[in-house]
């Protein structure tokens, strides 16, 4: 089912009683009984995988694999894989401005760039009563992924040309890669901006937000959205340059406080996501700890009709499925009241 995004919003801010949206893919490796490895090589099982949560889950849509891997492993970054936890990128393949101008833009389908697409499209055919939407990195934290994360903090402001030669490149592809799942039926993207989180609100304006937004001005319409992710503790300093993106809604991690620092400096009418701790609380806790955590921040945030509970980033792989039922049922027993 193909839906009008913009009313889908409204109507999610409208409901009287929302639904949680997690961002909840990887813990579908317990239900398939596969590992992590076997599942980010195989549409067919990320397919499978997103249909078992969304049979398993009320939640309010359906989100692929946040696999902020792929998109550098395009361009021919070194990959580390294991069977528990979600691919990681090791070492940087741009060191100095010759480096960023020979950089090659890859082909949107090259490395797994297809297997994500076609998880995605496959998904779409299975799951018709919700939104599906595909995850993919931001343009800052892909760019730090080719320069290495520490680094490119330095290369900002010694060599700022370099960044932006590299960030316009990321840039091209990731337009390409969102219209790539636009054309396959998803009904938006989230984009995964965490390592701009941790940039001065100067350094974030000049070298996230404006990226981000050319990326939304490509693609977003009435039945396609962005939602923009963003975990870094200095989001609260950023909030307005982040706002600027014009993303049709945002999705921010446990180091902020949601209430003080987030929403109630949002507009209204602007959807707000987050943010309970997906590793120390959903993956390593209890689930009477769970749902404490849970009411908890309902009993903050929900008075703010723009507001809608998730996890703070990616539930990690290995969380147990009792957790992650802890969250749902506190979230229906909060609005049942």
């Amino acid at each position: 089912m193909k839906y009008n995004m913009k009313s889908w919003l409204r109507q999610v801010m409208d409901s009287k009683e929302k639904k949680a949206f997690p961002v909840l893919s990887f813990p579908c490796v317990s239900l398939l009984g596969i590992t992590v490895k076997e599942l980010i090589s195989d549409s067919a099982l990320q397919a499978r995988g997103m249909k078992l949560i969304a049979d398993r889950t009320d939640a309010l849509a359906s989100v692929s694999f946040m696999d902020l891997s792929v998109e550098a492993e395009c361009f021919g970054a070194d990959i580390v894989i294991s069977d528990d936890e979600v691919p990681t990128v090791n070492g940087r393949i741009v060191n100095d401005m010759d480096d960023a101008e020979a950089l090659k833009i890859p082909d949107v389908g090259s490395g797994r760039t297809q297997v994500y697409i076609n998880a995605v499209a496959k998904a779409c055919e299975k799951i018709t009563d919700r939104p599906v939407f595909a995850g993919m990195i931001g343009p800052y934290s892909l760019a730090a992924r080719l320069l290495d994360v520490s680094e490119i903090m330095m290369d900002c402001y010694d060599d700022p040309d370099m960044v932006h030669i590299v960030l316009k490149k990321v840039t091209a592809f990731l337009i390409e890669y969102a219209k790539a799942y636009k054309s396959i039926g998803a009904d938006g993207i989230v984009i995964a901006e965490p390592v701009a989180g941790l940039l001065s609100p100067a350094l974030e304006e000049e070298f996230s937000s404006p990226y981000i937004k050319k990326i939304v001005d490509a693609v977003q319409d009435d039945k396609f959205i962005v939602i923009y992710h963003n975990c870094g503790n200095n989001v609260p300093m950023m909030l307005d340059s982040i706002l600027s993106t014009g993303s049709s809604a945002y999705h921010f991690g446990n180091a902020v406080d949601m209430d003080k620092d987030i929403i109630a400096k949002v507009p209204s009418d602007v959807l707000v996501m987050g943010n309970l701790d997906p590793a120390g609380l959903l993956c390593m806790g209890t689930p009477e700890m769970v749902k404490a955590e849970t009411l908890g921040l309902l009993e903050k945030c929900a008075k703010y009709p723009n507001f809608v509970l998730s996890s703070g980033c990616d539930i990690p792989p290995m969380t147990p499925w009792e957790n992650i039922s802890a969250f749902f049922d506190a979230n229906k027993e909060y609005w049942k009241g």
